[in-house]
């Protein structure tokens, strides 16, 4: 039909130009915050709408994979369980972040797997189904990890309770993911041709729900960004390396296959970000909200490189690459 091939073009042109569309939107909102900060209320609900397209691009062959394949699941959640959290933790202490700054490197670090970690690992030649499994994984378990690391590392120093913060994540993350993941099994089997529909057109509404949140948080913090933007983008790019590289080395020392251990890089260093800031908004500061949405514009500045690196390696040994792309079909 043709306005499926219309929202196809759509949802593929706004995707594509992701990263230019946020590089425009974060300046746009430091020069003029008022026009973004009336968003700052809707955070919350804006990213039950990311979560819920999360859900509509699951299947329950997705979820039949985790049972699969459990070794390299598990090792890929539990290294994005620990690296992250604990990573994020030595950079507060090491930069010296201002704590209500630092609060929200460690929001981001304890936070799940995103699902610009399954684009990547795609576009990086890597097993985009293992990808996808620890991201399920890790997305469910959100609310009793999550919560866990925060009342551990900062539990002296906030006042929200981890059911407080349990019962937000099951709210905004837990419920949209499963509400996603019935309809399109519904969808599916009553109206297939809306579900195609769907899937062509909500990555466009992710990309623009991502580029409001991340317009918002900036307008919110215009002077914070200006006061310490080195520091903190320091921060921000040290993390989302570290955990790149340390995800890689932990698929290769646990001999994962290469497509695997890619996988396992791009699960461990790309978070939910916009998770982030939506507890920080609902339960903490703006200021704390800034560094997950530095994060949002950057991992989609770094995956792609990691991406394409990857991608060049495979060509310049085309036996290898060939079989990389068959195991990630």
């Amino acid at each position: 039909m043709g306005w499926q091939s219309s929202l196809e073009r759509v949802g593929e042109f706004t995707s594509k130009y992701f990263v230019l569309w946020v590089l425009i939107a974060a300046p746009l909102a430091l020069y003029a915050p008022d026009l973004f900060t009336p968003i700052a209320p809707y955070i919350t609900p804006l990213l039950g709408i990311i979560m819920l397209g999360m859900g509509l691009t699951l299947t329950p062959d997705d979820v039949r994979r985790i049972l699969e394949r459990p070794r390299d699941v598990a090792i890929g959640a539990l290294a994005q369980w620990i690296l992250m959290p604990t990573i994020a933790y030595a950079l507060v202490v090491a930069l010296g972040l201002p704590w209500e700054i630092g609060l929200g490197l460690i929001l981001l670090g304890a936070a799940p797997g995103g699902t610009a970690s399954n684009v990547m690992t795609y576009l990086g030649r890597g097993d985009v189904a293992l990808s996808v499994s620890i991201t399920t994984v890790t997305t469910i378990a959100a609310p009793l990890v999550m919560p866990a690391w925060i009342v551990t590392l900062a539990g002296e120093s906030i006042s929200v309770t981890f059911a407080e913060m349990a019962g937000s994540i099951i709210q905004v993350v837990l419920l949209p993911v499963i509400g996603g993941l019935v309809l399109r099994h519904l969808l599916d089997r009553y109206a297939p041709a809306v579900a195609k529909a769907g899937l062509s057109i909500f990555p466009a509404i992710s990309v623009i729900t991502i580029v409001a949140i991340v317009a918002a948080v900036v307008g919110l913090n215009v002077e914070t960004i200006l006061g310490a933007g080195a520091l903190v983008f320091l921060a921000v790019v040290l993390h989302n390396g570290l955990g790149l590289g340390s995800g890689y080395v932990v698929g290769h020392a646990t001999n994962m296959a290469e497509d695997r251990a890619r996988a396992c890089a791009f699960e461990v260093g790309l978070q939910n970000s916009g998770l982030a800031v939506a507890l920080a908004t609902a339960h903490f500061s703006a200021s704390a909200a800034l560094i997950p949405a530095l994060f949002s514009v950057w991992h989609n500045v770094s995956g792609p490189a990691l991406a394409t690196l990857f991608a060049h390696l495979d060509d310049d040994d085309p036996v290898e690459g060939d079989e990389v792309a068959i195991v990630s079909d």
